[in-house]
């Protein structure tokens, strides 16, 4: 935190003092909608027989009641009818809130399916190209299965292709040779069972990260960025 006595010339703060004063005004995209859901919420009491609401956390962007959605990665299509935040109803909810979605129409939608607005342009395929930090003692091998948790969805997915192992202190694209190690950084290809929507991690990153979890220890053994 004391500033070098070799530069004396130099009239600002010391390096770490800069670094912990700096102010970020704001790092949500409110442009982009993405709202992935949480938990149905399906009272079927006598009092809220017809009552359907998607909980979750507004991942970027901002929704207002009689907005068009689609809802992926179906495709399906239909309006938003109501806005809840903490139990009251209101017209507009923005990123980071949790609120509860509710839509005109019935349709099929479970946990880890997005809902977007209609006109969102939304990365939705079971073939991702990634950046991958193995953080498992056993090392990766192309070919082996595992889960992968992209925010609430969790699906079966299995590490196709590894194309080349990153150096983390020049960048530089090195050959991988014979299996990938603890705190080693790839670029993989990832094949999942069932199609996942997200965007690329310097697009999004919160929609665009996810974890490799082991089917058998339930370890999660890899940070993955999407592409």
């Amino acid at each position: 935190m004391d500033k070098s006595e070799k530069m004396t010339w130099f009239e600002g703060k010391p390096l770490l003092e800069f670094l912990e004063e700096i102010e970020i005004d704001n790092d949500v995209n409110h442009t982009d909608s993405r709202f992935q859901v949480q938990l149905v919420i399906r009272p079927q009491t006598e009092e809220l027989h017809d009552y359907r609401g998607y909980a979750g956390k507004v991942i970027s962007g901002i929704y207002k009641k009689g907005d068009k959605i689609k809802v992926l990665p179906s495709g399906n299509e239909s309006v938003i009818s109501k806005l809840e935040v903490a139990g009251v109803e209101t017209d507009e909810v923005f990123a980071p809130q949790s609120v509860v979605i509710q839509l005109k129409d019935d349709i099929d939608i479970s946990r880890g399916d997005s809902i977007v607005k209609a006109e969102e342009n939304v990365q939705v395929t079971n073939e991702i190209e990634t950046l991958l930090c193995w953080m498992d003692e056993k090392p990766l091998q192309a070919g082996n299965k595992y889960y992968l948790q992209h925010n609430s969805r969790l699906v079966r997915a299995v590490v196709r292709k590894v194309e080349y192992k990153l150096d983390v202190n020049t960048l530089l694209q090195q050959p991988v040779e014979g299996s990938v190690k603890l705190n080693e950084v790839v670029k993989a290809t990832i094949k999942t069972a069932s199609p996942l929507a997200f965007d690329a991690y310097d697009k999004i990153g919160a929609n665009g990260s996810a974890i490799l979890i082991d089917e058998t220890s339930n370890s999660t053994v890899a940070a993955v960025l999407f592409q």
